[in-house]
């Protein structure tokens, strides 16, 4: 489900319906009122006055002025719901978007459930539906975790850490992740406990830029990396029975999950194009199942 296209279709069914409203159907309603308060003022408004007073008249006509300027049903649905609707439709486009962890690729970083905010501003503003960049702010930096839009299919939304910037020579062989010849330190720190699936991996700290993280890997577990397709660029790819090395091409990232050995991303189906990105993930603002979880996240 394109829920961006679904929500800016609502926002221009509701702003017309907005606008017919202000421009067309109020004004007739105010004239309707204005007709039947000319009515009630010269029929028995009178004998109300003299039997009740001037505060009965009073509630009298107001009572009859809100009837006849209330909107129909239909119009309460699309032109009273626009203003609510735009709101959303700005903030989730421009400023923040929110998503849902749906598998364990980046444990023990993000759990399955949690849900998350998406920074849509960090990389620069995108128009929403057709994700044109109109202005640069910045750029995806190694470390990050990201939101981008699946390349095989995109409209499904993956979320991924950068691990390679255009012109990076990326490695990972045995295990292990080496940029532009540099092998990423790697400590271990302890076992990570996985309560949904009642096990236990070895977990280790890594840090990729400026970025200190933790991931999960077997390091003396045989390497197993085959490509699932032939993707453009591939020719930029070598694989090998050790592992995968790839030189990331002008304006493309290499993508990898924090759970080293159970996550679909770059090593497997290729590049991720700068126009697929939709944001920097920073803030996990819900997770019903662990309150703890709630806060920022490297």
């Amino acid at each position: 489900m394109n829920f961006a296209l679904i929500l800016f279709l609502l926002l221009v069914v509701t702003f017309v319906a907005w606008l017919a409203d202000r421009l067309a159907f109020r004004p007739r309603r105010r004239r309707a009122a204005q007709a039947a308060l000319a009515e009630f003022d010269r029929g028995p408004a009178g004998r109300i006055r003299a039997s009740a007073g001037e505060a009965a008249v009073a509630a009298e006509r107001e009572k009859l002025r809100a009837a006849r300027e209330r909107q129909p049903v239909w119009l309460e649905y699309t032109a009273g719901l626009f203003p609510v609707i735009a709101v959303v439709f700005l903030l989730r486009s421009f400023v923040a978007e929110p998503f849902k962890i749906p598998s364990e690729s980046m444990l023990p970083t993000l759990f399955v459930g949690d849900l998350i905010l998406v920074n849509k501003y960090s990389y620069g503003l995108r128009l929403p539906v057709i994700h044109t960049k109109v202005a640069e702010l910045g750029a995806p930096r190694r470390g990050d975790v990201v939101v981008f839009r699946f390349p095989p299919d995109p409209s499904v939304d993956y979320i991924k850490r950068v691990v390679g910037l255009p012109g990076d020579k990326i490695s990972y062989e045995n295990n292990r992740l080496t940029i532009n010849g540099n092998p990423v330190p790697l400590a271990a720190d302890g076992d990570f406990e996985d309560r949904r699936r009642l096990a236990v991996y070895r977990q280790y700290s890594e840090k990729i830029g400026d970025i200190a993280h933790k991931v999960l890997t077997e390091l003396d577990k045989p390497s197993d990396i085959q490509p699932v397709m032939r993707f453009p660029h591939f020719d930029q790819c070598r694989y090998v029975s050790r592992g995968v090395t790839c030189t990331v091409p002008p304006g493309h990232y290499f993508m990898m999950g924090d759970n080293r050995d159970n996550s679909l991303d770059s090593r497997f189906w290729g590049f991720v194009p700068e126009q697929n990105i939709v944001g920097r993930a920073f803030f996990i603002w819900m997770n019903f199942g662990d309150m703890s979880r709630i806060g920022r996240f490297q």
